[in-house]
């Protein structure tokens, strides 16, 4: 079985959990690798001894969006709906 996945890292991330994402192609969720390899072991119960290869191949890097490229400006109306809240 062959999947393709994005890696993200962010070494600078505030959290932990998003220093390291690593996010399916087409619908950017989280992979279940426990789901994975459970589905290419079978639907049968019980208890596997099992080995796993991760092998990993670079097929494009994209580097991370500097931090002006993340800033972002509201327009007033959101402020204004606050204060109607």
């Amino acid at each position: 079985m062959v999947k393709h996945f994005i890696l993200s890292i962010n070494p600078t991330a505030k959290h932990e959990w998003d220093r390291c994402i690593l996010r399916d192609v087409l619908s950017s969720k989280r992979p279940d690798i426990g789901k994975l390899i459970a589905e290419a072991v079978g639907a049968d119960g019980g208890n596997y001894l099992i080995s796993v290869n991760i092998d990993v191949e670079v097929l494009q890097k994209e580097k991370a969006p500097s931090a002006e490229q993340l800033q972002f400006s509201f327009p007033e109306k959101s402020h204004q709906l606050r204060e109607a809240a």
